[in-house]
């Protein structure tokens, strides 16, 4: 790994490591869900801001099993309804493992909300008891913006906004 590329690298880790904090604090006692979903958008949307050119929340849909719904979010318009299985954020809930995808266009059954994203990274989040309750996903205009960094640091984000 080069030093820029290694040094471009700690200050993410070192960034998500704020934000886990930062989340936190911010949703320690807030019992409503969307209040929570909407806060973590935004301080992501704002601390990654252009890397994420979509940054949001699909909701498991009580309702109707199997499909996620568009929750908070910050970009530009999104899918309304995802079936589990569907795209990365429907295979994402079907696994209920976080998925990075460096090329959206290779992906099998893509489901392009819109065209200038080139690459995804979607993060299962899980309830306290270990349920399933959303997706948080991130597209960047950029081809393989992703890396195993962002997705420890944005599983750890979701997990403080969890439990804050």
């Amino acid at each position: 790994m080069s030093e820029q590329k290694a040094a471009w690298s700690s200050d993410i880790a070192e960034r998500y490591a704020e934000l886990v904090v930062e989340v936190g604090a911010v949703t320690a006692g807030e019992t409503s869900r969307t209040a929570r979903l909407a806060t973590t958008a935004s301080l992501l949307a704002t601390a990654f801001a252009p890397r994420f050119f979509w940054c949001g929340f699909y909701e498991v849909d009580p309702l109707k099993q199997g499909e996620l719904v568009v929750g908070p979010y910050q970009g530009t318009l999104g899918c309304l309804r995802i079936p589990f299985g569907k795209g990365v954020c429907g295979a994402c809930a079907s696994s209920r493992e976080t998925i990075i995808v460096p090329d959206v266009h290779a992906f099998p059954g893509h489901i392009a909300c819109d065209s200038r994203s080139n690459s995804e990274i979607v993060v299962p989040v899980f309830d306290r008891a270990g349920a399933l309750i959303a997706v948080l996903d991130v597209d960047s205009t950029e081809r393989s913006a992703f890396s195993d960094i962002d997705a420890r640091g944005l599983e750890a984000v979701c997990r403080a906004m969890i439990q804050g």
